[in-house]
């Protein structure tokens, strides 16, 4: 039986993060920040497929404005984490990545445009902060074919839908997304626990 290093076996353990059930003892923390970024996604889309059955895809427009950044705050109460939105094409003001999210992000398009699944693709590191050391946990949203009402090629949008947009988001750079094109992610941090 061949052994393999620790170090290679640590390596190989974190690559595959998104498959494996357990990460190393330094990051037991993995699994618990990707159950709470894949916690919030279903509740936002069953809201807005709510909403889009009420009031078409323009009036979820609001609902997403409002119920997202909720949704995220209400993770962050229940969980500790600190938990957000953010995309190299935001629509959102608040959603701008900082450094090291915007190089998760980059690095995700890298990975999808080598054919990996958009919806496995995540990004899990203890940084530094003002020399405190900082959990932090990326995970990429992929575009599903709702999302494309409102993030889709902006001359298929529904006249309604690009009005509402240029009303609430004068400065929104969050279209022209395919269905599963990375669209952003949901992004975790907290100190390490003591």
């Amino acid at each position: 039986m061949m052994k393999i290093p620790l170090t290679i076996a640590a390596a190989m353990a974190t690559m595959l993060a998104g498959c494996a059930a357990t990460a190393p003892a330094d990051m037991a923390w993995v699994p618990q920040a990707r159950a709470v970024s894949t916690s919030v996604p279903p509740k936002l889309l069953a809201v807005l497929q709510e909403e889009i059955a009420r009031g078409g895809p323009e009036g979820a427009i609001a609902v997403c404005r409002e119920q997202a950044p909720a949704l995220a705050r209400a993770a962050s109460e229940q969980t500790g984490w600190t938990v957000r939105r953010v995309s190299l094409r935001n629509r959102n003001p608040k959603a701008v990545p900082d450094a090291w999210e915007r190089a998760a992000l980059e690095d995700f398009d890298r990975r999808a445009a080598a054919k990996e699944s958009a919806a496995t693709l995540e990004r899990a590191e203890v940084t530094l902060e003002n020399g405190q050391p900082v959990q932090r946990y990326m995970r990429a949203l992929p575009t599903l074919p709702l999302c494309t009402q409102c993030h889709g090629a902006a001359d298929k949008l529904s006249p309604a839908v690009a009005a509402r947009l240029k009303a609430l988001y004068p400065d929104d750079r969050a279209t022209g997304y395919a269905v599963g094109d990375i669209r952003g992610a949901m992004t975790l941090r907290r100190p390490v626990p003591k």
